[in-house]
């Protein structure tokens, strides 16, 4: 069961068949994806941002509407890869059998859970990136460097999704997500400096908030928004690497033992 993972190429039949089912589906699904946090934004960023006006990052003050957005963004690729990898994955998987079907032929059930993965983590990137359009559109930034941030919020989609399948193998409903969500992608949402600085959490918190996967997707990606480079590369990305890969093979321990019964 906790052997090392068995993937080979032949994920990709199966990436593309749900990159075909969803093609039916890409408007609505795009809608849905980008209008809550379009509307995060909207309503923190210019609403509030006309109160809080800048906020302090680092010495130096930046908008606030800039700040929301670069943690919004973050933000934004963990909800879609999550939202994928639980429900989507597990309505294929549960409740609709398509795993099963796929499993006839010759695919193995990690080259499954790959390609779940794999395309939970391109749903969201195609998320951020119509989100970062938006962004551009609106003027919050302009920088050069957010080219850079596409592929770390490619990672940030893979660790979150990574994670999520821990969840979808051991769920008997999709009620079960509810834990997920309540217990700890919310706390994460406000732990990890999207809609204020860290330094404004109390000391135990922060040591907490350091270490989540988001607050170090946010270290990496804010200061591209601000043209600059982050200061501190190499632990975020090291956080966010161990993240995703003790929690992909997690995720295919729990998988192999649910389809073994």
């Amino acid at each position: 069961m906790w052997s090392a993972p068995h993937v080979s190429m032949r994920f990709w039949p199966v990436f593309l068949r749900n990159l075909l089912v969803w093609r039916k589906l890409a408007i609505p699904s795009l809608v849905g994806n980008i209008a809550e946090p379009l509307m995060w934004l909207v309503a923190f960023g210019y609403g509030m941002g006309a109160l809080v006006g800048q906020v302090n990052v680092g010495g130096e003050p930046v908008p606030y509407i800039l700040f929301l957005a670069s943690g919004s963004i973050c933000m934004s690729a963990m909800n879609a890869a999550s939202f994928e990898a639980l429900y989507s994955a597990f309505s294929r998987m549960h409740v609709q059998k398509t795993w099963d079907g796929i499993m006839n032929a010759p695919v193995g059930l990690d080259d499954i859970v790959l390609a779940e993965m794999l395309w939970a983590a391109f749903k969201s990137l195609f998320t951020v990136t119509a989100i970062l359009g938006v962004m551009l559109a609106l003027g919050i930034s302009h920088s050069p460097k957010l080219l850079v941030a596409w592929p770390i919020l490619l990672g940030v989609g893979i660790t979150f999704s990574c994670m999520a399948l821990v969840f979808n193998a051991m769920a008997k409903g999709y009620d079960f997500f509810t834990y997920y969500f309540t217990l700890f992608l919310t706390p994460t949402m406000f732990l990890s400096g999207i809609f204020f600085p860290l330094e404004q959490l109390p000391g135990a918190v922060r040591v907490l908030a350091d270490w989540l996967p988001l607050s170090n997707a946010v270290a990496l990606v804010r200061p591209l928004f601000m043209d600059q480079w982050p200061s501190d590369v190499i632990r975020p990305t090291l956080v966010l690497v161990v993240y995703a890969a003790v929690s992909f093979w997690v995720a295919l321990a729990l998988t192999r033992k649910r389809f073994a019964k």
